[in-house]
């Protein structure tokens, strides 16, 4: 199952690798439709705030299931596992949070440097 997940994956990172390389001319295409470069950034916008929630779920259900099979297993370290699940879960929210600044830029068209 790992096998055929990290083939899913790298290959959905190939095919989004030349889009990001030739992304003026997706705007290009995205004008010619009449659509205009607003459109293009609310996409963009959607996307980033998407796939960081996306990410940050599936992170957030990990930990809290492996921190729940841990104080499961020895209940007397639910201390310190606990404080390692808060640390961990502040980390993984700061992900989201990333996401939703980039959408930020990109419906405000503020210049990211």
């Amino acid at each position: 199952m790992r096998r055929l997940l990290n083939i899913v994956l790298w290959g959905a990172v190939l095919a989004l690798v030349p889009l990001a390389a030739s992304a003026q001319e997706i705007v290009e295409v995205i004008e010619g439709w009449g659509l205009g470069l607003g459109a293009g950034l609310a996409v963009g916008a959607g996307f980033a705030v998407g796939l960081a929630g996306l990410g940050c779920g599936i992170g957030q259900g990990l930990t809290a299931g492996n921190t729940t099979a841990g104080i499961a297993r020895n209940p007397g370290a639910a201390g310190s596992m606990f404080t390692n699940f808060i640390l961990a879960m502040v980390l993984i929210e700061s992900i989201s949070i990333y996401g939703l600044v980039i959408a930020l830029l990109l419906v405000f068209r503020i210049p990211g440097g």
